[in-house]
């Protein structure tokens, strides 16, 4: 019987690249994605695309209302998405967001008896979330071990983050020798009804540099 892999799929370039990694290492995948009140539904709607034209098992789309309590540029429409790049903890930080999507695909995961949950974290290029950072994917992995009944009966799932010490050069590198298509993917924090990215926020930045640098043709549409 094939291991099984959940993947937080986003839209973006990480998870895609995360998806294709886990394929590669002879997972069968299920991605999970959310509609947490997110301001606009172009990177779901790159979900669904990505899941759609990838061999998968299943893609499940998760209705939460994180926007309902505000807090970020990407939930509440009070807060203004920043432009030219940020320092220290950003407001688009939405607050606690991957403690909620990781237990969530801890729940499935225990269902499914997947072997894996892959998550596109990334500690260097990694705009200053906290949720993305090596000490807090341990923390998890360890409460994940003593919450579950099959981490109880040491048969527990294993949070996977293969892009945690990569640059986002490495990481579009990587995707291309495995086939990602990142045209089908949107980064932007505040793209367009049509999907066009804004190329003036934080992701943005950091996205059109990445693939600047790997001298990989950007295929981003910028609005």
């Amino acid at each position: 019987m094939n291991k099984k892999a959940i993947i937080l799929l986003s839209g973006g370039l990480d998870s895609s690249t995360c998806l294709a990694i886990a394929k590669n290492e002879g997972y069968d995948c299920y991605a999970l994605s959310f509609s947490y009140g997110q301001k606009h539904s172009s990177e779901l709607e790159a979900a669904k695309r990505i899941a759609n034209n990838s061999e998968i098992k299943l893609h499940k789309v998760i209705d939460l209302d994180l926007g309902s309590f505000g807090g970020s540029a990407l939930t509440d429409e009070g807060i203004d998405v920043p432009t030219g790049g940020t320092e220290g903890i950003p407001v688009t930080y939405v607050p606690a967001r991957n403690t909620v999507f990781l237990s969530i695909a801890l729940a499935w995961a225990e269902v499914l008896e997947a072997d894996a949950i892959f998550a596109g974290v990334n500690a260097v290029d990694y705009s200053g979330y906290p949720d993305c950072r090596p000490e807090y994917i341990d923390a998890f992995q360890k409460m994940a071990d003593l919450a579950t009944k099959a981490g109880i009966e040491g048969k527990g799932v294993k949070l996977v983050t293969p892009l945690i010490d990569l640059t986002k050069v490495e990481i579009i590198k990587k995707g291309c020798e495995l086939g990602v298509d990142y045209s089908q993917t949107i980064s932007c924090y505040q793209a367009d009804g049509e999907g066009n990215a804004c190329g003036e926020c934080d992701s943005c930045l950091i996205r059109k540099k990445a693939f600047e640098d790997a001298g990989v043709s950007d295929p981003t549409l910028y609005a």
